[in-house]
């Protein structure tokens, strides 16, 4: 079942850029090409931390399985 929405933390793009350690424009890029999910509030993004985990995951598991 989804989570209740009070259970969602949600994050701005700056502190997006320092989990992920990237500049701000790169997490803007990456929420408009939509590799990661944003919701608008006015004119600023919101990303749910889980969707972070999710994003950060999901390179790890990428970089793990190629060849070095």
């Amino acid at each position: 079942m989804a989570k209740e929405l009070s259970d969602v933390r949600f994050l701005t793009v700056a502190e997006v850029a320092d989990m992920m350690r990237v500049s701000k424009m790169t997490v803007y890029r990456m929420v408009h090409a939509g590799d990661l999910p944003a919701i608008r509030f006015g004119r600023s993004f919101r990303v749910p931390e889980s969707a972070v985990q999710a994003a950060i995951d999901t390179t790890v598991a990428d970089r793990g399985t190629q060849a070095g």
